[in-house]
């Protein structure tokens, strides 16, 4: 859920108010189709240059940074932050797509995002690419026999975050889902970001461990009609196949790809094969759902 490179911005860089919260966000491809790129917890919007550069010629797209996260606004507690977070997406499509339907991209906790929006706001979404999508809730709704495991591999980061260490809890979750490095091997500046932003992750618990937005009792995601992409590594933890065989039993127009030797990070450690699978998806979409 991190992102750990280094982007230079090729358009404008502005920061405004949307959905009523202070949001740095940028544009980025040439392409003819609109697109909403939503990134992972503890990243920024620059996270998708290695994606988008193989991208470029097709979409025209818009990221964003969370709240609390890049050059957004510190994290307030103002509500639910996957619902301010949502409410981003909504002002920034219906302003920049002019409330047309678009391409909705999103990693981790930014597919959890994606998926409220589509199950909230389906006049917005044309299709979605899912990467590593977060939403616990899901998966261990279908699979409970994982919650105890994943409850073991998550224990350093809830002690640490419990006795309030945020350098040992930023250590062990980024041990579990950050891009395979030591966390000895990265650079001071990263590890203060993270460690800065780590008590986010908590944050966001209320919507995709306890699904606190109702997307599984209301049978909103059974009503999502949008073609949907599902992508994960081939090396992530076994919560991510079980959270992506739950949304592909309940969204009638999804399906899967796994991209070999990549773990969580996939769109930072293997931009090009998830540019071309996007690219394939997009391509088999009819032209009448395309802007």
């Amino acid at each position: 859920m991190i992102w750990m490179r280094i982007w230079l911005a090729r358009s404008d860089m502005p920061q405004d108010m949307r959905g009523g919260f202070p949001t740095h966000w940028i544009k980025t491809g040439q392409g003819p189709r609109q697109a909403l790129l939503i990134h992972c917890s503890l990243g920024h919007a620059g996270g998708w240059s290695g994606m988008m550069a193989g991208l470029d010629d097709l979409l025209s797209a818009v990221a964003y940074d969370l709240p609390g996260h890049g050059r957004s606004g510190d994290w307030d507690k103002r509500g639910d932050l996957q619902q301010v977070s949502m409410a981003i997406a909504v002002d920034l499509l219906q302003d920049q797509a002019r409330g047309q339907p678009v391409d909705i991209i999103g990693h981790s906790f930014g597919g959890t995002v994606a998926l409220r929006l589509a199950v909230e706001r389906p006049d917005l979404v044309r299709s979605m690419v899912l990467i590593e999508p977060v939403f616990f809730a899901a998966g261990l709704a279908d699979r409970p026999d994982l919650k105890a495991p994943y409850d073991l591999h998550m224990g350093a980061y809830a002690d640490a975050l419990k006795a309030g260490d945020s350098e040992a809890a930023a250590k062990a979750f980024t041990g579990v889902w950050g891009d395979g490095r030591a966390w000895d091997s990265l650079p001071a500046g990263q590890k203060q970001a993270m460690i800065k932003r780590i008590h986010l992750i908590a944050e966001g618990a209320p919507s995709i461990y306890h699904d606190n937005a109702g997307l599984l009792a209301s049978g909103g995601l059974e009503r999502i009609d949008a073609p949907v992409l599902l992508i994960e590594g081939g090396t992530s933890p076994a919560y991510i196949d079980a959270i992506n065989t739950a949304l592909a039993r309940r969204i009638s127009k999804a399906e899967r790809l796994v991209v070999p030797g990549a773990g969580h990070m996939v769109p930072i450690t293997h931009p090009q094969p998830v540019g071309q699978a996007v690219r394939a998806f997009l391509a088999r979409i009819p032209a009448q759902q395309a802007a």
